[in-house]
């Protein structure tokens, strides 16, 4: 359930927002093996269709995983926390002048540390290194700590260790999904509308704060953050507004 009334999606006015992982796709025990449901594909276009286009992923994930998860679509997108954006879905994608690849020694430090964490594992996607615990949630405190001591002991300069969902992000500091939803913001068909943001975790605050100070609404999954106006109790329910959503504009 919603513990709050989620604005309601408006052709020409409303800019929607959708973090991946854990707000439409239920978590699983690693990135490769989340299954997206049927129907959520179609759904998508629907609104994407109703809205003229001014809906965008903002994702963690790879251009690489959002186009293979969300094939045939090629959708307006950020990818890896703001690192990558694709303003249309006929263009390239941009690097945000902000985002530098992580060095090979980090990635190579990271993976000797994780030895002694059975079930947890890195994946890189080369402006972030996310590590993940969904196997072994009970170790998130050490090993965030150990995650801690190795960025500071490599003295990357500019490195920053972000929160996620029985996940830790290994990031630059110049980027956040804040500024992604910021740089769709001025640009066609985004301007002028009120934007809404739907996401899950710590990674999406920045996104949270962007869309309130654009006069928009912030909406989470699990459980609440800060700013939001309301939470939903799981991906599955995020999937029912959104085809209730779809239905109203068709009807409209």
């Amino acid at each position: 359930m919603l513990n709050a009334r989620i604005d309601a999606l408006q052709p020409g006015r409303t800019a929607l927002f959708l973090d991946v992982d854990g707000t439409l796709l239920d978590l699983s025990a690693s990135p490769a093996a989340v299954v997206v449901p049927q129907g959520l594909v179609e759904c998508i276009a629907d609104i994407e269709r109703a809205l003229g286009g001014a809906l965008a992923l903002i994702s963690g994930r790879t251009f690489e995983d959002l186009d293979r998860l969300f094939c045939p679509l090629r959708l307006r997108a950020s990818a890896v926390h703001g690192a990558e954006i694709r303003y249309d879905p006929q263009t390239p994608v941009i690097v945000d002048p902000a985002a530098a690849v992580l060095p090979s020694r980090l990635w190579r430090s990271l993976n000797a540390s994780l030895t002694g964490f059975p079930g947890v594992f890195a994946e890189d996607k080369r402006f972030s290194f996310a590590v993940h615990y969904r196997a072994a949630p009970n170790c998130g405190a050490d090993l965030r700590e150990v995650v801690r001591r190795l960025v500071a002991a490599e003295a990357i300069p500019d490195v920053e260790i972000v929160d996620s969902r029985l996940a830790f992000e290994i990031k630059g500091r110049g980027f956040d999904k804040g500024s992604a939803i910021n740089r769709f913001l001025p640009r066609s068909p985004f301007v002028g509308r009120t934007p809404i943001f739907v996401a899950d975790d710590g990674t999406d605050e920045p996104g949270f704060a962007a869309v309130i100070q654009g006069h928009g609404a912030a909406y989470s999954v699990s459980q609440a953050r800060p700013g939001v106006r309301g939470v939903f109790s799981e991906p599955s329910m995020v999937r029912d507004w959104l085809a209730r959503s779809a239905a109203q504009m068709a009807r409209a």
